[in-house]
């Protein structure tokens, strides 16, 4: 399984660099299941993967001048608040036995599992539906509205600190469809306000974690030189086009999870 995790972990990294988003909401259940890691565990870890890896992406795109600093700051606070408050007090928190039912028991581990699952559904429609509204490079008149975007901010930061997803899925619609942002500038700010978030809530984590250096650097390397190699390919190929087959891919996955944390424990 070893070897299917180390090639799911480049394929993280290329949808991360061709289309934007998506790929760090794989890496949780192939350190689950590929690597037989802990869910809780699986979460750290993801946050410094995706943190990494999103940092050697949002690069690329800052070169080229696509990436939009006062966007990626006001959304990045409120982000980072929530992130630190979920890692800190909300995860340690959670016991690891929440309740049973006859056999059933919710665990900490399948309860995070589970959550993830949903919010892969939530993430595949976002991909698969085909987006009419968004900004494609035409430059358009952007919208700042404040309160709107540190609302948004505070979810997803929530949602990086409890999971260890990105949330590229929701941020960039964010950025393209509701502030006009021209779509490669919001893949590009996306990156950087992911990078920000989860490296954070990884240093967050740190104090009641105990990280296993060489697996979880031997894993983040191999996912960035998936995303540069995303990001080259990102130059060749619309990832747009890509956009809702991974979509599906990510649907499938995550009906699997339910399934198999449910009915098959």
């Amino acid at each position: 399984m070893d070897i299917a995790g180390y090639l799911a972990s480049i394929f993280i990294g290329i949808s991360l660099g061709l289309i934007g988003g998506g790929g760090s909401i794989l890496t949780v259940p192939v350190l689950v299941y590929l690597f037989s890691t802990d869910a809780v565990l699986a979460t750290t870890y993801s946050l410094f993967i995706v943190g990494t890896t999103s940092i050697a992406g949002s690069l690329s795109y800052f070169k080229k001048g696509l990436v939009n600093i006062k966007m990626a700051v006001v959304f990045g606070i409120p982000s980072i608040i929530s992130v630190f408050l979920t890692r800190a007090y909300i995860m340690p928190s959670i016991p690891m036995e929440i309740f049973r039912a006859g056999n059933f028991i919710l665990t900490k581990s399948i309860f995070l599992m589970l959550i993830f699952a949903i919010l892969m559904v939530f993430a595949s429609y976002s991909m698969i539906k085909k987006d009419e509204h968004a900004s494609d490079g035409t430059p358009q008149k952007q919208t700042f509205n404040y309160p709107l975007v540190f609302a948004i901010g505070i979810f997803i930061g929530t949602i990086t600190g409890f999971i260890g997803a990105g949330g590229g899925f929701l941020i960039i619609p964010v950025l393209a469809n509701l502030l006009k942002l021209p779509m490669k500038i919001a893949v590009g700010t996306s990156l950087l306000i992911i990078s920000a978030n989860s490296l954070i809530g990884f240093l967050f984590s740190l104090s009641h974690t105990s990280v296993h250096w060489h697996f979880l650097l031997t894993i983040t390397f191999i996912a960035v030189v998936g995303i540069l190699i995303g990001s080259f390919l990102s130059t060749k190929i619309d990832g747009k086009k890509l956009k809702p087959a991974f979509g599906w891919f990510v649907l499938v996955m995550g009906i699997y999870i339910i399934i198999k944390e449910t009915l098959l424990k």
